[in-house]
């Protein structure tokens, strides 16, 4: 899968946990997600990306793979 498609799914998801006030849950609702939801590949690409600058990620979408690192 190509990390253009990955960021947007990462951000997508990002969007939806935003509307939790506490950004620490957010971060989490987001990290688990991706662990629970994307298969063992995806989830090694989207960290490889957010260890090389994560450009394209959302804030919380940088939070949550840095949580997955």
């Amino acid at each position: 899968m190509k990390t253009d498609r990955l960021i947007k799914m990462a951000n997508d998801i990002s969007d939806f946990f935003n509307a939790e006030p506490d950004k620490e849950v957010a971060a989490e609702g987001v990290k688990n997600h991706l662990m629970r939801s994307w298969e063992p590949r995806m989830r090694q690409a989207i960290i490889a990306h957010y260890q090389n600058g994560g450009d394209g990620l959302s804030e919380l979408a940088k939070v949550a793979v840095g949580r997955l690192a």
